[in-house]
């Protein structure tokens, strides 16, 4: 079933982070809505992602760790659509 809302992505980021603000334009300009937690807020996020960000999630599921892949990502699109 095909929706006009656009897809949500969770990004798990932190200040300062240049890879974020990568995975965040590539999300956008996908057409993603896009909506940010900062890990550096909470110390279990702290525990969980280190300094692995960004971690985008979508549907629920954790798909990019440290770099968007416009490719992939499309590819991810097409098939919930």
């Amino acid at each position: 079933m095909h929706s006009d809302r656009p897809v949500e992505a969770l990004l798990f980021t932190r200040a300062g982070c240049h890879l974020c603000d990568q995975a965040k334009a590539t999300l956008e300009q996908a057409g993603l809505r896009v909506s940010e937690v900062d890990v550096d807020q909470a110390p279990e996020l702290v525990r969980r992602f280190g300094n692995c960000v960004p971690v985008v999630v979508i549907d629920g599921r954790p798909r990019f760790r440290g770099h968007v892949d416009p490719v992939l990502l499309r590819r991810i699109l097409r098939a919930r659509a």
